[in-house]
């Protein structure tokens, strides 16, 4: 290579080099970063929710166990009715004892499925009430009040379907 060429190419990449130094900002200490930190407020307290509230979540748990209490009373002549059932043809005597025995089991629910239906109703218009600053708190007793009962219901829900799956399907 021809060192004519070599040299000034050396001399703009080196010039190229010196001028990108210039543009980076400096490592000290900025202005802003020796202002006064805010405090975090601190979380609010919780609050007890109004007795009236916590009389219709209990009275809504009460009756998600009775529905629970009706549906293992009314389970083992379900269970019963669709082992007999089971490898039955659809529509044959033993297969509508089954389903008949399947309406009383679901009907014997209705009072936890209510209770739950009725507790998320609660839930939603407690949220919607808090976020617009009109009651505060509540919400984790609706909550809890609404696992429980959740878990009745999915527990009735596996069982159901497992009795359901014993029949044939029309």
């Amino acid at each position: 290579m021809n060192p004519r060429r070599l040299l000034p190419s050396l001399i703009l990449f080196l010039s190229g080099c010196a001028s990108t130094f210039q543009g980076y900002p400096s490592l000290a200490k900025r202005a802003i970063e020796d202002a006064p930190i805010a405090e975090a407020a601190p979380a609010p307290s919780p609050v007890a929710p109004e007795a009236e509230l916590v009389q219709n979540v209990d009275r809504l748990t009460a009756q998600a166990r009775a529905g629970g209490a009706a549906f293992d009373k009314a389970w083992p002549t379900a269970d019963k009715a669709t082992r007999t059932a089971s490898g039955s043809a659809v529509s044959s005597e033993a297969w509508v004892a089954a389903q008949t025995a399947l309406s009383a089991l679901e009907s014997a629910r209705n009072d936890s499925v209510s209770a739950l239906a009725s507790l998320d109703v609660l839930y939603v218009e407690r949220s919607n009430a808090v976020s617009e600053g009109k009651v505060s708190g509540g919400i984790d007793t609706i909550d809890s009040a609404r696992t429980s009962v959740l878990a009745i219901v999915d527990g009735q829900n596996d069982r159901l379907d497992a009795l359901k799956g014993r029949l044939a399907q029309p």
